[in-house]
């Protein structure tokens, strides 16, 4: 069987196309019988180019170098060919090609790599996950143009020292509008996001090596706010003059006691709602976020806010289980029902989801495995994330093992 290649290397002059007695040179590669002819973007005069010999007549400056630029096509075409052979690839002109005006692997660059992930998550991420990611990579552009001086590198060229770089200068860099420096968590996010972009690249052998492989994410913990029980009841109880507050307050009220976020309320109809074994109704939806399918079991509360906005004029327009709001409007009036309630906290609708695992759920003994399941989270330490013990349960469970301890010890004096 035959296993040997076929591979040559010939200059040649484009008489037809010449103009002024000056024709375009072009080389053809050919392997295993194989041709593909490329422009060298150089002209040269056809009374001095001899076919034969594939270089100019003559010892003008112009025959030598352009003799001389043939001479390192050549050799250089050829030593990709042998490195090719050595690495025991598959040889094509086209990967000759490619290796030769840096169109390889080893070629790509760090905008290239962006934009193949932009264009791989846009149907597979939510909205608001892609919204992050360009973020991130507006500041990597930054980055590149403020500290590097440039404005991409090879991927190649991505190692540990990059990534210090980057991460002091995001440490250092004031977003506009805001009056101070990123967080350190903020920043680890970004660095966060530009590992997932960069891992991408890994398996897709557009590097050889990981320059994540020794970095060590690091976190702080942060204290996640959430109503307490007085709180969430001095919400519920409250006489709202406003009709767009009550609205607010509503919506609110719902994600304390199903765990259900903005994104995905605002989009509940009453095919989501179903009665389950038990004869309850209970809600079921998808995550936006995740894509997770969740089973949630209406409690009194939630029951009674989807009859108060079964015939609201708003909701049946939007064909919502609840009239539709903006993100921006929605957190914007929790400040007004925050000041009139008189809740110190900075109130955010996602706290209505720390509210339900921690206030509603966790403190009345629900276990966490439930509550996991609820919020649809896929990981149970994402929920412990949420799911904090209050200080008036971890005050129960203390005075109760005191007591326990306290009978242990009176039985042991009998």
């Amino acid at each position: 069987m035959r296993t040997s290649k076929t591979f040559s290397i010939r200059f040649w002059a484009d008489a037809k196309k010449a103009q002024n007695n000056r024709a375009l040179i072009y080389l053809r590669l050919t392997v295993n019988q194989k041709r593909l002819s490329l422009s060298l973007k150089r002209r040269i005069p056809l009374d001095i180019w001899d076919s034969k010999i594939q270089r100019l007549r003559g010892n003008s400056n112009e025959a030598r170098q352009i003799n001389h630029y043939l001479e390192e096509v050549h050799s250089q075409l050829f030593q990709t060919y042998q490195d090719l052979k050595f690495k025991g690839e598959l040889i094509t002109a086209q990967k000759i090609k490619a290796s030769y005006f840096g169109e390889d692997e080893s070629s790509r660059t760090l905008l290239e790599l962006i934009e193949y992930h932009s264009k791989k998550i846009e149907k597979t991420h939510a909205s608001g996950s892609i919204r992050n990611f360009a973020v991130s990579e507006n500041y990597i552009h930054k980055f590149l143009k403020n500290e590097k001086k440039t404005s991409n590198i090879y991927l190649k060229h991505l190692d540990y020292k990059f990534l210090c770089d980057f991460e002091r200068f995001l440490h250092a860099y004031y977003p506009k509008g805001h009056i101070r420096e990123m967080s350190h968590n903020t920043v680890m996010k970004h660095i966060q996001r530009l590992r997932k972009i960069v891992t991408l690249a890994y398996h897709l052998e557009w590097i050889d090596k990981d320059p994540f492989r020794r970095w060590k994410m690091t976190f702080e913990k942060k204290e996640r706010d959430f109503l307490t029980a007085n709180e969430l009841s001095n919400i519920e109880t409250y006489e709202f003059p406003i009709e767009r507050l009550e609205r607010v307050r509503d919506l609110f009220l719902f994600s304390c006691y199903t765990g259900i976020s903005y994104a995905d309320i605002v989009k509940l109809t009453e095919q989501n709602i179903f009665k389950g074994m038990d004869g309850n109704d209970w809600i079921i939806t998808h995550r936006q976020k995740t894509k997770t399918k969740v089973k949630i079991p209406l409690l009194e509360t939630a029951q009674r806010l989807v009859e108060k906005y079964k015939d609201h004029p708003m909701a049946s327009l939007s064909e919502t289980l609840f009239p539709v709001i903006t993100n921006v409007k929605v957190n914007l009036y929790l400040k007004e029902i925050a000041d009139a309630v008189g809740i110190k906290k900075n109130l955010t609708f996602h706290m209505a989801r720390h509210t339900f695992a921690t206030t509603v759920t966790l403190s009345n003994g629900v276990p966490i495995e439930t509550v996991s399941k609820l919020l649809g989270h896929t990981k149970l330490a994402t929920t412990q994330i949420y799911a904090r013990v209050l200080e008036e349960k971890l005050s129960q469970d203390m005075n109760a093992l005191q007591g326990i301890l306290r009978a242990k010890k009176e039985c042991n004096h009998l």
